[in-house]
């Protein structure tokens, strides 16, 4: 039903069953209480009627004004009532007359929500029930006759206490009408669980359509779905303008590039080597390197044909590790591998993550004296890797700007380095994929510590 199909609607709809399913539980319930007085049908007054004719005509036979006629008037009493009943007779100063003692208090209790002669009812008291008045003529007196007996028709002690207890009564109502708000909670939950699972997968960078987000929930949800289709298209189409835009600028700027290299080889064979030939080949070159960088860095962060995988990080880093070693001793550094990598498991990039750890490695290489360390510690459902060198350092002041496109240390690490600016941004990027941190500090060898920490992927 397409009415049904609107949120609004359907919340206040199954809103406004419940309430209904409430008042018709208060209303009803306590009327089914068999505990209930409940008012004699003809028959059963006419069955009254007749014992309490019967008993009269014996106590015609009593004058009131004989010895001790009150144990008569119980004599008689006895010989007309059945077994498993007891008869009860309650005078005009409402004394009462029985040989059953211990349930007079009863029979008090009943004798004040039931005293019309005319109109006479019954109430059941656990396993019993009375029955009356029924009128009962005596010595020009108008006496009242009660019947108690073995209930006929008897509820478990288990409703009794649902009905002595209100509030447990509330609770079993509330429970009966659960799966009406168990429903209506599943019906808003799911496709707003859907619609999250959806926002988590474009926070990962998957910016594929789901159509599925249009056909699951109410009205409101489906038109939601599309909206968020529509975003979804409109950001592809953006990030295919912007890679296309960076390939256009790679090629628009590489091709004067190239001409300038080649004109600055042609003037260096014509005039041979000079301070300003070389300065313009050096700039060239880091002209170059530049523009690669800062389209890698691009690429990485648009590339969607790149799966996060989970690895191994004592086989992913390996083959990072064993080429820092060899390039360690080939350029004459102390390269230490503290603690190596265990066999927990990520999820990541893969390449993308090792270029980055080798980044930071070579990084450490190009400034360090002597040494560099690489640590990595398992703790808390997170790996933690420490690279940390022996070189100049970076101020305090700028520990937290490095990582930052196109940012150069004003001191150590400058642009003679040979550097674009972009390596730690590069890097930082990368963790930032794999849903980890990066930060610099200082380093207890005096140079710089970059920490990475990376989560534990749980299956």
């Amino acid at each position: 039903m397409w009415l049904f199909d609107r949120l609004t609607i359907r919340i206040f709809t199954i809103f406004s069953l419940t309430i209904v399913f409430f008042l018709m539980l208060i209303i009803v319930l306590p009327s089914l209480d068999s505990r209930n007085l409940t008012y004699l049908a003809n028959k059963d007054k006419e069955i009254g009627n007749l014992l309490a004719n019967q008993i009269e005509k014996d106590l015609i036979k009593i004058p009131k004004d004989s010895f001790r006629w009150w144990m008569r008037f119980i004599v008689v009493m006895d010989s007309h009532q059945k077994p498993g009943q007891s008869l009860f007779v309650v005078t005009p100063n409402e004394q009462i007359i029985t040989a059953e003692t211990k349930n007079i208090d009863l029979i008090k209790n009943f004798s004040e929500k039931s005293h019309n002669v005319a109109d006479p009812a019954r109430k059941i008291y656990d396993s019993q029930e009375i029955i009356g008045p029924f009128l009962l003529h005596y010595s020009n007196a108008e006496y009242q006759l009660y019947i108690l007996q073995q209930a006929t028709d008897t509820q478990s002690q288990f409703v009794n206490f649902i009905f002595d207890h209100p509030f447990l009564l509330l609770a079993l109502t509330m429970l009966a009408s659960s799966p009406f708000l168990l429903w209506l909670s599943w019906s808003i939950a799911k496709p707003a669980r859907r619609l999250k699972q959806a926002a988590d997968q474009v926070a990962k960078g998957n910016l594929q359509e789901m159509p599925e987000l249009e056909q699951i929930g109410s009205s409101e949800y489906k038109a939601t779905g599309a909206s968020f289709n529509h975003m979804l298209r409109e950001l592809k189409r953006m990030q295919d303008v912007q890679q296309r835009l960076f390939s256009d600028i790679s090629h628009e700027l590489r091709t004067p590039l190239t001409r300038l290299q080649l004109a600055t080889s042609l003037l260096r064979r014509k005039q041979g080597e000079s301070s300003e030939v070389i300065r313009i080949n050096n700039e060239a070159l880091k002209l170059d390197s530049m523009i690669g960088d800062l389209l890698s860095l691009a690429r990485q962060q648009h590339d969607n044909n790149e799966v996060r995988e989970s690895k191994k990080t004592n086989k992913l880093f390996k083959q990072v590790l064993d080429n820092a070693t060899f390039e360690a001793e080939q350029i004459g550094k102390i390269f230490t591998v503290i603690n190596p990598p265990t066999n927990q498991t990520i999820l990541c990039y893969p390449v993308a993550l090792c270029s980055a750890l080798e980044n930071v490695i070579r990084n450490a290489f190009r400034y360090s004296n002597k040494k560099v360390t690489v640590d990595f510690i398992t703790q808390q459902q997170k790996i933690t890797i420490t690279i940390d060198d022996d070189g100049p350092g970076v101020a305090e002041s700028e520990l937290e700007q490095i990582f930052r496109p196109f940012y150069r240390t004003s001191e150590a690490r400058d642009r003679e380095s040979g550097g674009t600016g972009l390596g730690l941004a590069i890097v930082a990027n990368a963790i930032i994929r794999d849903h980890g941190t990066v930060k610099a500090e200082k380093s207890h060898l005096g140079g710089l510590r970059v920490v990475i920490i990376l989560p534990i992927y749980k299956y």
